[in-house]
């Protein structure tokens, strides 16, 4: 109901937290858990990876069980999967809360959580285009990183819905405010800040992180997850926001493409332009 006092403490708290996932999600999970000797590691993955939170949970669970004498980290969902092996990951993941329980009698939460759920499947579809258009080896972990930029913001929503409806009527009520100003003022810190306190706390992948850090703003990989984080958050409601134009040529900037070929592009990755 009211902010934490610090960094520390708003870190210490989602540490502990049973992080929900979505009805679909969980529902599938336990069909291919009833059916183990069918699934492996892509198909399971293409599961996994269309939630954010369950991505969130299975990278979370292989940094923790990482070994020593593995030379990288499991960037991807379904690179952890190969390390952990199927039955081991059914063993780790028993049935999983949802998210619709979680928010029941909380309509105006739960319409707040899927709106960012939504925002941030468009933009790892955005991210994942505008990385293959610049040939870059690591595509998957650019989807990743953009799927789960907002994911504090996803677990503000189910741990304390009063305060993440606080911010967003702070940014309703005032047009053109930086929604790192209005975290601020309702939670005393930034939710991207909180985001690389918890990665840091849950030893996600390096490469991860960083990617996801918006203040490495002059990375060509931040800027490319950035500004499909950007693109999918000015275009949730309409493609007519007039920050539109702004974020099209930042990003034909970036992929060296004309207006009219950013166009076309972005047509072909989001079937509501």
């Amino acid at each position: 109901m009211r902010p934490l006092p610090s960094m520390a403490a708003w870190t210490r708290h989602f540490q502990g937290v049973e992080i929900p996932v979505l009805a679909a999600t969980a529902e599938q999970l336990e069909f291919w858990r009833a059916n183990e000797d069918a699934v492996d590691a892509h198909s399971l993955a293409e599961v996994i990876v269309k939630d954010p939170l369950m991505t969130l949970k299975v990278l979370a669970f292989a940094s923790s069980q990482r070994s020593s004498r593995l030379l990288a980290d499991a960037e991807t969902v379904t690179a952890a999967l190969v390390l952990m092996g199927i039955t081991p990951f059914f063993a780790a993941f028993g049935a999983q809360p949802t998210l619709e329980e979680r928010m029941m009698g909380r309509p105006d939460a739960l319409a707040g959580i899927q709106r960012v759920l939504r925002r941030a499947e468009r933009a790892s579809r955005f991210a994942l285009g505008f990385a293959v258009h610049r040939t870059d080896p690591d595509a998957a972990v650019i989807h990743s990183a953009a799927l789960l930029h907002d994911f504090a913001e996803m677990l503000l929503w189910c741990e304390a819905p009063d305060l993440a409806l606080d911010v967003a009527r702070q940014l309703m009520a005032r047009p053109g405010t930086r929604s790192a100003a209005a975290q601020r003022a309702v939670l005393g810190i930034e939710l991207g800040d909180l985001e690389q306190s918890l990665m840091k706390a849950w030893h996600l992948p390096e490469l991860l992180a960083h990617i996801t850090d918006d203040k490495k703003v002059h990375d060509p990989q931040v800027r490319c997850v950035m500004l499909a984080v950007r693109l999918a958050r000015h275009t949730a409601d309409s493609w007519q926001n007039p920050a539109v134009p702004d974020d099209l040529k930042e990003i034909g900037d970036l992929l060296n493409l004309s207006q009219a070929h950013t166009q076309r592009l972005l047509a072909e990755l989001d079937r509501d332009y």
